[in-house]
């Protein structure tokens, strides 16, 4: 069996991987249910040309204003500029997405507040639960079995088929790589993908969207039960603790 029999993409797949986080929004839907915030929610903020300022969880709300406080773990929140618009994005306990968008009226290390909300419905396939998420992230050669020379690179969104990366190194579509990733406290994961979407998101910055090889049901169980922990601030480290062929 050749290597590229290991995967299985269509375009709509490649869309799926490069969408934006802030740019959900604009695949609305009437029938698409949107998720409800509660208490202790994790949401991801993002500038609207979806670039990352920070994630928090909420800890306040009113019909048009929403405060977020410091996930644990984490040191202090980015400093952003009043009035500036945003986009949040995140997942409720049923794993619905919510997509709002706000203007930032305070920011400060520990809490941000921000007001004139308004929900964005759009549709979500939930059987592909694909959950933004910041974290380092190292690329490898696809002859580089020993994970000898990383490339330093920046997580932006991962599910269960692929993930979307923001590196500075120039790849190739159709090149086979090796990810590994760490997400908050559970052991490492590394897949095998194939870059199936190029983008250069900023000058000198590329957005790539990659294809993972086919994992197992198993192996689609565990992860998805991981992202939804994330999504949920649920620590839980059960996961599979050797590196395998994801």
């Amino acid at each position: 069996m050749g290597i590229f029999s290991f995967f299985s993409r269509d375009e709509d797949d490649e869309d799926e991987l490069m969408q934006d986080p802030a740019a959900q929004s604009a695949r609305q839907s009437d029938s698409a249910p949107t998720g409800e915030l509660y208490e202790g929610m994790r949401l991801d903020v993002m500038t609207k040309e979806g670039e990352p300022l920070l994630s928090g969880r909420v800890i306040g709300r009113t019909e048009d204003s929403l405060t977020l406080g410091r996930l644990p773990g984490e040191l202090s929140f980015k400093i952003t500029t009043l009035g500036k618009e945003v986009s949040l994005s995140g997942y409720d306990k049923k794993l619905l997405p919510i997509c709002l968008s706000a203007t930032v009226q305070a920011s400060s290390r520990t809490s941000f507040l921000l007001k004139n909300l308004k929900v964005e419905r759009h549709a979500e396939n939930r059987e592909t639960f694909r959950l933004p998420y910041n974290a380092p992230l190292s690329l490898y050669r696809k002859d580089d079995d020993h994970f000898k020379n990383p490339e330093d690179c920046q997580l932006i969104n991962i599910s269960t088929g692929g993930c979307c990366v923001q590196s500075e190194y120039i790849h190739m579509e159709e090149e086979i790589i090796r990810i590994r990733v760490k997400l908050d406290d559970y052991a490492p994961l590394t897949f095998l993908g194939q870059i199936v979407r190029c983008v250069e998101h900023a000058p000198g910055v590329f957005w790539y969207g990659v294809l993972f090889a086919q994992l197992s049901e198993q192996e689609i169980t565990s992860l998805n039960k991981t992202l939804y922990n994330l999504q949920m601030g649920i620590k839980d480290t059960h996961m599979r603790s050797e590196e395998g062929h994801w």
